[in-house]
């Protein structure tokens, strides 16, 4: 059950607060998770809301020592800030680059490097380096528990954006697919409730991304030279048009996949299949 300000409990290691940024990207709002009791982890603090801030130093209640980030996109992490100058705690993560809608504020102490581990007493958090969605994304797998927290690489309900060039179709896939190495029992997303099947969650995903591909490929060989406009409307005949241009966004990632495969090729504004 998602509510604004109230902590809920997922296990005895993990609570749960929504901040109060519901809307069309972040669903009913960017989930903040505290790991642990004595030694407090919180995990993407969110967006830099006064109310949810003291939310978090409630719930916290004098124990946060880390503060770690999927990424930074600034419904994320811009909370960060107040939550470690309050509190002293630790701030690890990845610095932002390739995109333009970011958190630039982000300072982390520790640099996050793919399977590095933090470990307190209570618990270990192991990151896995997890770009497409963005660069910097990690998720992070609560190795007690099998539970991954996965930032906007997965979300309950509804499919990642994958907006060029900060985010990467190619790097999200082969992201996904490397997730399946690990002993991930359930997801906890960054927006919307856990997700127990977690490995039928990931094989959909990728499944899904890779027929969307296949539906590119014989667009551009219907309609010949064409932009993306003319282009989305044949892909993404099974959506609703008011989404169309989030849904070009992630086709031109796909296009540009295709180029590096050497399946596409762009002429100016313009693609076609080889």
């Amino acid at each position: 059950m998602l509510e604004h300000g109230k902590p809920w409990r997922l296990s005895t290691r993990v609570r749960r607060l929504v901040a109060p940024n519901p809307g069309a990207m972040t669903g009913p709002g960017t989930n903040t998770y505290l790991l642990g009791e004595e030694d407090v982890i919180v995990l993407d603090p969110g967006p830099a809301i006064e109310s949810h801030i003291d939310a978090i130093l409630a719930a916290g209640a004098g124990r946060i020592r880390y503060i770690v980030c999927t990424h930074t996109h600034p419904d994320h992490s811009p909370a960060w800030k107040a939550v470690a100058e309050a509190t002293g705690a630790t701030v690890i993560g990845a610095l932002p680059e390739g995109d333009d809608h970011q958190d630039e504020t982000f300072a982390p102490d520790v640099r996050l490097e793919h399977e590095y581990r933090l470990k307190t007493k209570e618990l270990s958090l192991l990151a896995l380096h997890t770009p497409g969605h963005v660069s910097n994304h990690y998720c992070f797998l609560l190795e007690d528990d099998g539970m991954l927290f996965a930032g906007d690489h997965v979300m309950n309900g509804s499919t990642v954006v994958i907006i060029p060039p900060g985010g990467d179709m190619q790097a999200y896939i082969a992201a996904l697919k490397m997730l399946l190495e690990y002993p991930v029992a359930c997801i906890a997303p960054g927006h919307g409730e856990v997700i127990d099947d977690s490995h039928a969650e990931i094989e959909g995903l990728v499944a899904h991304r890779l027929a969307r591909e296949t539906k590119v490929i014989k667009g551009l060989s219907a309609l010949g030279l064409c932009d993306l406009d003319a282009l989305v409307q044949q892909v993404y005949d099974d959506v609703d048009p008011s989404l169309h241009p989030w849904a070009k966004l992630s086709m031109e990632a796909h296009l540009i996949k295709l180029e590096r495969e050497g399946l596409a090729a762009r002429d100016e504004e313009k693609w076609q299949v080889i």
